[in-house]
């Protein structure tokens, strides 16, 4: 079992920056691939950056690619997202994930935290 917490979100103006954290419980968080989800307003909840157990591979949306960065800290179980340049439409609540499987799909992560809001204002 794994629990997983985020932390970080808030109320920023287009162009600012925030970092997501996500605290996970458990000796195992490095045998985990690591994600975050975003779910915006009236939409499915859809994938933001995936990283591998090691943090050796990363993969980002096309949406979020060259402002959002995920990484993680095994000596620490936390995964984070760091998002510059945020823009509007990147409101959402976030949401980190793990799983066995290094994966842009849903369906391939197990455990989940409570989500964390992002607001972006124009």
């Amino acid at each position: 079992q794994v629990q997983l917490v985020e932390s970080g979100g808030g109320s920023v103006q287009a162009g600012g920056s925030l970092r997501l954290s996500c605290a996970a419980s458990g000796r195992t968080f490095s045998s985990y691939a690591m994600a975050w989800f975003r779910q915006a307003p009236g939409k499915e909840r859809a994938f933001v950056a995936t990283i591998s157990r090691s943090g050796g591979l990363t993969t980002h949306a096309d949406s979020v690619k060259g402002r959002f960065t995920i990484s993680r800290d095994n000596a620490k179980n936390t995964v984070y997202l760091q998002m510059n340049s945020l823009k509007p439409e990147d409101t959402a609540v976030y949401y980190c994930a793990a799983g066995a499987v290094w994966s842009m799909k849903q369906n391939d992560y197990n455990y989940w935290g409570q989500g964390t809001q992002v607001t972006v204002s124009s």
